[in-house]
């Protein structure tokens, strides 16, 4: 599985599924999703929660984690994707989930995990009674692709003849279930109109279109970006810069650079950060320091997380930003450490032989050197124009400017270095289990 490609993939492509009456289903990335999963089933099902990824990619990682076979899985990745899937089913609009159901009949996909993943979204998801109500005949149909349309239909008249636990349903339908005694009634309501109306009095359908389970936490965003509300490390920074009482603030430092560090693992790899600390990285004015500190955030977090952290800093220091910016330079000091990875953090201003850094990165292949060279704009804004910032247009580059960026810019940093991969996926690991604890929460307040 190429992780780089298919992360970027996943962070930018959001065209939606799509299932034309009469026609196929309409997924343009196919073979790149299934080339994927074949190559690291449990892998790729993860690379589905990193952050950032679009809600039609994640879908279509529902899809083909539901669509493909288990054969020859073991225990451990079964049930990796057994638990990816239940969070997609709650993390994605449940719009997105019935066309994932609807796609799986349309492809005439059904296995025992398939069949268990469509019911409990049928019959337990939070928002069941009213989906039914709204997209009933929807629902109908992915429910009986699950079972068989005749067994379905057996079910649902024996339910509606008032059997609710008999040997037949238990083995038909009900054993696939985590609340048992909440299916009859549904199932009732699918079949039945007036029931589904009458288990949503008052026609609530407000969750019907938003996840009840977001995979990735909402980010309050400022009307006005200023140089100190881009996130605690970078505002305390800026404060420091300014000549505020430093004992404080460099308290306030540790403790929230230890706070951000602490959501990662570790990364036992070694990273070497060519830092442009030139007078652009600097600004003025209103911008003044915004770039540099969030550069400088970026550093401190790396510093806890990685082993081993070399810091090429060029174009002058965080603390005095005075030449101009070399980067190519940089790059090739970097390359000395022997690094796994070489990460530029820039704001994309080359004004030392402007074009050397393309050249030099161009030349890398031909003088045998692999290992992977990455750009991070450190920017003002997320819609920062960067038609005269792009140094190398080569290089994988990705823009950061707030520190919530970096539950996202990490794991696009590592994923393009050999010793990245473990890391990328015990932090996704992590991810899920927050994410399941979430959804228990979430199941277990329902019941209540």
């Amino acid at each position: 599985m190429d992780t780089p490609t298919l992360l970027a993939h996943l962070h930018h492509h959001d065209t939606a599924l799509s299932l034309p009456r009469g026609a196929c289903l309409r997924w343009d990335d196919a073979d790149l999703h299934r080339a994927a999963h074949t190559g690291d089933p449990e892998g790729y099902a993860l690379l589905g929660l990193a952050p950032g990824v679009r809600p039609w990619q994640r879908a279509r990682v529902l899809l083909q984690i539901l669509a493909a076979s288990q054969a020859g899985l073991d225990d451990r990745a079964r049930a990796v994707q057994a638990r990816v899937a239940r969070v997609l089913t709650l993390g994605l609009p449940p719009a997105h989930v019935i066309t994932v159901l609807l796609a799986l009949r349309r492809l005439r996909a059904n296995h025992k995990h398939t069949t268990r993943t469509a019911l409990r979204f049928v019959l337990e998801h939070p928002a069941a009674d009213a989906l039914i109500a709204a997209r009933r005949p929807a629902l109908r149909d992915c429910f009986e692709h699950a079972l068989g349309a005749a067994t379905a239909r057996g079910c649902a008249g024996r339910i509606a003849g008032g059997d609710t636990a008999s040997d037949y349903l238990q083995r038909r339908l009900l054993r696939f279930l985590t609340d048992p005694a909440a299916a009859p009634a549904r199932v009732q309501a699918l079949y039945d109109a007036g029931k589904a109306a009458a288990a949503t009095p008052g026609g609530d359908h407000a969750a019907v279109g938003e996840p009840v389970l977001p995979v990735d936490p909402a980010r309050q965003r400022p009307s006005t970006i200023t140089a100190t509300n881009r996130g605690d490390i970078a505002a305390t920074l800026v404060h420091l810069y300014r000549g505020g009482p430093s004992e404080d603030l460099y308290a306030a430092l540790g403790r929230y650079v230890g706070a951000a560090a602490a959501a990662f693992p570790r990364f036992t790899g070694t990273v070497a950060l060519v830092l442009d600390a030139s007078a652009s990285m600097r600004g003025y004015g209103d911008r003044e320091w915004a770039a540099l500190s969030q550069a400088a955030a970026l550093r401190m977090v790396l510093s806890q997380v990685c082993a081993r952290l070399e810091v090429i800093e060029t174009g002058g220091d965080e603390r005095a930003p005075r030449g101009a910016t070399d980067l190519a330079t940089g790059v090739l000091d970097a390359l000395g450490a022997d690094p796994d990875l070489v990460a530029v953090v820039s704001d994309g201003y080359e004004n030392v032989f402007p074009g050397d850094l393309a050249k030099v990165v161009a030349s890398l292949p031909d003088a045998g050197v692999t290992t992977p060279v990455v750009f991070c704009h450190a920017l003002f804004t997320g819609s920062d124009d960067l038609t005269l910032r792009r140094p190398a247009p080569s290089l994988p580059q990705r823009g950061f400017w707030h520190q919530d960026d970096f539950a996202e810019l990490l794991p696009w940093m590592f994923g393009h270095c050999e010793a990245g991969a473990p890391w990328l996926r015990a932090a996704l690991h992590d991810r899920l289990d927050a994410l399941d604890r979430q959804a228990d929460t979430l199941t277990a307040r329902i019941a209540a």
